[in-house]
Formats: C-alpha cells, sequence, structure tokens
C-alpha cells in the first residue's frame, strides 16, 4: 500500500472502486480497465454496505456505481458522498428518466452513462471524470433535453446529518405527491381543501430546503417513504 501510495502521488494513476449487484458486470470492467496503465481498480462491492465500508478505507479517486442495481438505491450515492466527497461517481444504469437523473446528480453523481454505451463511451466517461470533468452518455443527453433539464442549476443535497422533522400529515402528503398525485386528489382523498394541501406542500418543501418536486420525491426515497423500485422504475422509458 505504500508503494501504492507512492506511486500513485508520481504519476497520473486513478484508483477506482466497482460497484454493482452483478458479478458479470463488474469483472468485465475491471478486466478492461486493468488493461490500462492509468487506472488501478481498488476492489468490487455488490451491495451498500460492503461498498461503504470499503470507501472508508480505501479513498478511492472514482467509484463507478449502478445506482440502481439490486442491493443499491439513489440513497446509496448520498451516503457515499457523506463518506468521501473527494470520490468521483460515475452512474452507470440500466434504465433512466429525467427524475432519476435529477436525484442522482443532486445527491452527488458528476457524470451519467448507460449500461447499453459502447466499451468506448463508458472508458471516456471514466477518463473525462478523472479529469475533473463531467460526462453524460449521447441517451443520458436526449433525455436531459427532452425534459428540459438544467444540470447547471440543479442543488446538492445537505450533506449535513441535521434530522429534519415532518408532521404525520406531511409526511402522508409527500408519499402521494411522490406517487404522482395532484393537489386535488391529494385534498379529496384527505377532505381537505386545495389550499390547506398546497400549504403543506411548501412547509415541506420549506423544511427539506428544497424548490421543486423533484427533490421532494428524492427525499421521500431516500427517507424510505417511497420505494425507488416502485417509483423509478415505473416511469422509466
Amino acid at each position: 500500500m505504500v508503494l501504492y501510495n507512492y506511486l500513485r502521488s508520481m504519476s497520473a494513476i486513478t484508483s477506482i472502486i466497482i460497484a454493482d449487484s452483478s458479478p458479470l458486470f463488474r469483472f468485465g470492467l475491471k478486466t478492461v480497465l486493468e488493461r490500462d496503465e492509468r487506472y488501478v481498480v481498488l476492489g468490487e462491492a455488490e451491495s451498500e454496505a460492503e461498498l461503504l465500508q470499503m470507501l472508508t478505507l480505501e479513498k478511492p479517486d472514482l467509484l463507478v456505481l449502478d445506482c440502481l442495481a439490486s442491493g443499491f438505491s439513489i440513497d446509496t450515492v448520498l451516503q457515499c458522498a457523506r463518506a468521501n466527497r473527494k470520490t468521483r461517481m460515475i452512474a452507470i444504469t440500466a434504465s433512466q428518466n429525467g427524475l432519476t437523473i435529477v436525484n442522482a446528480l443532486r445527491a452527488g453523481i458528476t457524470s451519467y452513462i448507460k449500461k447499453d454505451c459502447s466499451m468506448s463511451e463508458v472508458l471516456e466517461a471514466i477518463e473525462v471524470t478523472g479529469q475533473g470533468g463531467t460526462f453524460f452518455c449521447g441517451q443520458i443527453l436526449d433525455a436531459i433535453r427532452r425534459e428540459s433539464i438544467d444540470v447547471s442549476d440543479l442543488d446538492l443535497v445537505d450533506l449535513t446529518c441535521d434530522p429534519v422533522v415532518l408532521t404525520q400529515r406531511e409526511i402522508q402528503v409527500l408519499i402521494l405527491i411522490s406517487e404522482g398525485m395532484t393537489n386535488v386528489q391529494i385534498a379529496d382523498k384527505f377532505f381537505l381543501s386545495n389550499h390547506t394541501v398546497n400549504t403543506h406542500r411548501k412547509n415541506i418543501m420549506q423544511k427539506l430546503g428544497v424548490n421543486n418536486t423533484a427533490s421532494m420525491v428524492m427525499y421521500a426515497v431516500k427517507s424510505g417513504f417511497v420505494s425507488p423500485n416502485k417509483f423509478l422504475f415505473q416511469q422509466s422509458n
């Protein structure tokens, strides 16, 4: 390890951890990266718990992560960002939609590509991100443009651990908002006025420190109020 740290400080070696529930994907990417002297793969993680433990020990430059794979979630990205703020993260997933992209970027993802991209595009994403840049594959760029996402105007999630306290009614409203219900539908369900529901919505946003529905949904997912599989995959195209 001492020799590795010395060589790393004297060269442009980029250290990487690969996190994915698929052994085949991890093996394939690791095999390709190990052929390039610019990279060293410090380890592979097949679950969130394994990844977080590895991050505290290894402190990699890059993390290549399928945050939608079994055993991982958008919340994994947030926990990784809290564990090591210097590690840059590349999301590589099989599916995606605007909400997934927004939530991943706000949680701390630097670059985003799809698993059906060519290996040359995957390697380009790793190279660009390792050099301090941001990379989106063509399919992700199409989704960003199609849904008018301004990636330069996305506020990162607060990485502090200060608790956010919502009332029981606010949690109920948040869950229904995350499931796609309108203010009118929520008002009808709880026998409330539309104005009251709108007030709940504003109070939730104020407490969470966010200014859009996508950010509210992300909080609901990472807090366990809404299942990421049920919600994120349901909306993917």
